[in-house]
């Protein structure tokens, strides 16, 4: 039996990933930003949240699949974009498109993927395309044009990551953009010789230091490199304009991903995108931000009847995912959990991940008393009543 498959629930794929990966590398997917509150508050937010059950009712025909965007699915999550993916394992985008084909959900791919767009397309999985726009409009329309091209026909644009956030450790480790080589990095390396062979020398051997694969050509450098970075660098000044102009470019269908607010919702809905993720970026980015958990429930009741709600950030357990959809989430995004698969057992890893947080969400279904993910959000909508005594 593979190693990954003796780990029962994320957090021992989570501890056979840092085992695994470099530290540099294992922080950067694992933690925070700033002094970690909103990392912690995602943690606190599930573990606070209560379901209450109702007993005897017959599930023995249960599902945990869902329609979403008017496809049946298996399972209500998406493998999320993380721009990490090619590093934790060799052709580690591919991998986790092919484990996402196999659980018949989607695959978002990273603007900041190692692997480009038409190499993972290879893979026959659904993609989904998550955009940062860069400073220089036409390139980034130049990058609509390819990924239209592959066939993709939903763009997920981030919309709470205006500037890179401060995260102390990754300067620490020297894993910032760009990464900086250096002797306790060697060391780092050295102390992972699994990671150092299979991922990194086959790297170098097949082209030297990767680099962002949607970059165009003239910006197309090494991950190392400062200079590349600048040109096209995340754009503060993406406002509800773009929005506009990407609506009237992108023919297919649009998610904003990162809203917390109610009032931006709103403004969603009117500027005719498709979908929203209710995230706040796995508490990477504004360490103030509240949990999605928390605010799930007053933006499905502003705009849920005028577009898809969809929910991200923090789901360890089948059961954190059962409290985002019981509270009006569509779908669920996973971001971390698949990686630490990845890292654990490559593709097989990432669907080991997959599988475990479908059996979880299959089992806190049951104990529910709920047959369908639909029958989650009746816990949240469904008022308490009187229930009259025998006499």
């Amino acid at each position: 039996m593979a190693a990954h498959q003796a780990c029962l629930n994320i957090d021992e794929l989570r501890l056979r990933a840092r085992r695994f990966l470099p530290r540099g590398l294992f922080e950067y997917i694992d933690r925070g930003t700033e002094d970690e509150t909103s990392l912690r508050r995602l943690r606190d937010s599930f573990a606070q949240a209560e379901l209450t059950p109702r007993v005897l009712v017959d599930c023995s025909g249960r599902h945990t699949g869902v329609t979403l965007f008017g496809r049946d699915r298996p399972m209500p999550f998406v493998i999320a974009p993380t721009a990490a993916a090619g590093l934790v394992r060799y052709d580690g985008e591919v991998l986790l498109a092919r484990a996402a084909r196999a659980a018949g959900i989607p695959f978002s791919v990273s603007t900041q993927s190692i692997t480009s767009i038409e190499a993972i397309a290879e893979s026959g999985a659904e993609l989904w395309f998550q955009l940062y726009v860069w400073r220089d409009r036409s390139l980034t329309h130049g990058l609509l044009d390819r990924v239209a091209a592959c066939g993709v026909d939903t763009l997920i644009l981030t919309v709470d990551t205006a500037v890179s956030p401060k995260r102390e450790y990754n300067r620490h480790n020297g894993f910032s953009v760009p990464v900086t080589p250096s002797l306790r990095g060697a060391l780092d390396v050295a102390r992972h010789p699994a990671w150092a062979v299979g991922v990194l020398l086959r790297l170098l051997a097949n082209g030297g230091w990767p680099g962002y694969a949607h970059y165009p050509a003239q910006f197309r450098t090494r991950i190392t490199d400062a200079a590349a970075h600048d040109p096209i660098r995340l754009c503060d000044r993406v406002n509800w304009d773009d929005v506009a102009e990407l609506r009237r470019r992108w023919r297919g269908r649009i998610i904003l991903k990162g809203l917390l607010a109610p009032e931006d919702a709103l403004r969603a809905a009117a500027a005719g995108v498709d979908a929203i993720v209710v995230s706040n970026h796995g508490g990477r980015n504004l360490d103030c931000a509240p949990s999605p958990l928390t605010v799930l429930p007053r933006v499905v009741d502003a705009v849920g009847d005028r577009l898809t709600v969809l929910a991200d950030s923090g789901v360890r357990r089948g059961s954190d995912a059962a409290k985002l959809l019981a509270a009006g989430a569509a779908a669920v995004l996973l971001g971390r959990a698949p990686l630490f698969g990845l890292a654990a057992g490559g593709q097989a890893g990432a669907e080991h991940a997959l599988a475990i947080l479908r059996d979880e969400l299959d089992l806190t279904m049951a104990l529910l008393g709920c047959r369908t993910v639909a029958d989650l959000a009746l816990l949240r909508n469904q008022p308490a009543s009187r229930v009259a005594e025998p006499v």
